[in-house]
């Protein structure tokens, strides 16, 4: 906390996150991935969340849950 001017001022820090909460958004977002890939398609929910697993384990760049990690990061880097 900064006083400037007799004016308070929160400065934002970075803060680590548990090991519970990481595992239970990497959850979140290949369930999101599989099931707006499944929205309006041929495929079963069931066929794109294995698709979801598979790319994921190849840390392929078109997967939800990957581009969705890498925003994350880029904007918790951009705000540090």
């Amino acid at each position: 906390m900064l006083q400037e001017l007799g004016l308070l001022v929160w400065l934002d820090q970075a803060v680590d996150i548990s090991a519970l909460r990481r595992v239970n958004q990497a959850l979140y977002l290949l369930t999101t991935g599989a099931r707006e890939s499944s929205f309006r398609n041929i495929k079963t929910i069931a066929e794109c969340l294995a698709d979801e697993l598979i790319n994921a384990a190849k840390g392929s760049s078109n997967n939800y849950a990957i581009k969705k990690k890498d925003e994350i990061e880029q904007f918790a880097k951009a705000n540090r």
